[in-house]
């Protein structure tokens, strides 16, 4: 394999020739073989480093700090990232040390080399296009990062919205459909006052509504970047109007809703706004699983169970039971909803563990924040398309229940007061009418 010599702060390094990253990026693939789970598995985050990195370089070549020649061609590089071009040169592990200054310099080496030879120049001849001078120019990782963060978090919620709603749809076309199929209201597993099976149906639509809601308020947090703060919040080495131009750059180059905060040292320290989009995943997922419990609930037996409805039957349910069929699909849908939960506790304790000028632990939040939203997103596809789709109502069933059902004496509370009533529910239930 033929390789090119590269050096850094502890020395040099072969880099193999034909990749666009450099010796950095080796670096961390040998210092961080940790969860197998490469920056590659995460195209938004990848597509939203290079959308900071152009307005950068664009904000750089306005003032004068880089050369047009060189801005451009980065300008260029980071098109070809957005287009998801080389994604395969992202081989370092989401969860690093260092605050992600692993992923900035491999964004930076491989943006570099890409300007290189759209420059006509080799790979590595770092005095043309250099990762740290001139792709990172005004820059650190510790504005950078948790910028490209926010950007890649927020359109991953918005991708997951647009599942939410579409399941909301599924719901309410059931609950449409099963408007007038009466059954049997249960509270505490005991039996209750009747409802229709559509009214269950609707309220699991409203409840999806109101965590979308919750949701898009909670993104807010994720708009206001600390692009110009550099390494602490100060934008040491960056231009004084650097912070005013890159801000005008983000919303060409990224959307007019994302802007530069006033106080860059509270989006370089704080990551609290982290914590609020998780924790409205986390809320979801607790609704996702009560609805995917209450699914596999009423759809128990079919002989021994509550059988009130049927879900679509998609595999054989057992290896020794012959005619088992089992509710995979929300069983599956639990188990994303129970690792949603368990990763918005890391994000706490990632945001609650930043020391003084920096919180070190980004890697971990934009990886379980965006595995959160990656994993409710398909798991609301199966649901939809694999599961509530084709649920059916057994009608009888349901239909029996309701009128073997004492609690429907609450009825004559108004009129007979609730003592009556209840020596009325207590003789039915003696004589089994």
């Amino acid at each position: 394999m033929k390789t090119r010599l590269e050096k850094d702060l502890i020395g040099e390094k072969s880099v193999p020739a034909d990749v666009y990253y450099g010796v950095h990026t080796v670096r961390a693939m040998e210092n961080f073989p940790i969860t197998g789970t490469p920056i590659s598995n995460f195209p938004n985050f990848i597509k939203a480093f290079a959308q900071i990195k152009k307005a950068a370089a664009l904000a750089n070549k306005e003032l004068g700090t880089l050369k047009p020649a060189i801005a451009d061609a980065i300008s260029q590089a980071c098109d070809e990232l957005i287009a998801g071009k080389y994604r395969e040169q992202f081989p370092i592990d989401i969860i690093q040390g260092g605050a992600g200054t692993s992923t900035n310099m491999n964004v930076n080496e491989v943006l570099a080399n890409i300007a290189l030879e759209i420059l006509g120049h080799q790979k590595g001849e770092y005095t043309i296009v250099s990762p740290n001078d001139h792709v990172n120019c005004s820059q650190s990782t510790n504005d950078t990062y948790p910028s490209s963060i926010k950007v890649a978090v927020y359109h991953s919620l918005e991708h997951t919205i647009t599942e939410m709603e579409h399941f909301i749809a599924a719901l309410r076309k059931k609950g449409s459909e099963f408007k007038d199929v009466v059954k049997t209201g249960r509270t505490q597993l005991q039996d209750a006052l009747p409802v229709t099976l559509g009214q269950t149906f609707n309220n699991y639509a409203h409840q999806v509504e109101a965590s979308i809601s919750a949701l898009k308020a909670d993104m807010v947090a994720m708009l206001g970047l600390n692009m110009g703060a550099t390494a602490i919040g100060t934008g040491l080495t960056a231009d004084p109007d650097y912070k005013e131009k890159v801000d005008y750059y983000i919303k060409q180059v990224i959307g007019e809703e994302f802007y530069v905060m006033e106080d860059l040292f509270v989006g370089t320290q704080d990551a609290s706004g982290f914590v609020l989009v998780s924790g409205s995943l986390k809320r979801f997922a607790t609704q996702l699983s009560k609805i995917c419990n209450d699914l596999r609930l009423l759809s128990s037996g079919p002989r021994c169970g509550l059988n009130e409805i049927n879900l679509p039957a998609k595999q054989a349910g057992s290896s020794i039971m012959p005619g088992k069929v089992n509710p995979v699909i929300p069983e599956a849908v639990n188990q994303i909803c129970f690792q949603v939960i368990g990763n918005d506790v890391a994000v706490a304790f990632c945001s609650e563990g930043g020391q003084l000028g920096l919180n070190a632990f980004e890697p971990l939040i934009v990886a379980n924040i965006m595995s959160s939203s990656r994993m409710l997103r398909h798991g609301l596809i199966t649901l939809r398309e694999n599961c509530v789709d084709g649920i059916t109502a057994n009608v009888e069933v349901c239909q029996d229940y309701a009128e073997k059902n004492i609690s429907i004496v609450t009825a004559l509370n108004p009129y007979i007061g609730y003592k009556k009533s209840t020596e009325i529910a207590k003789k039915c239930f003696a004589e089994n009418r």
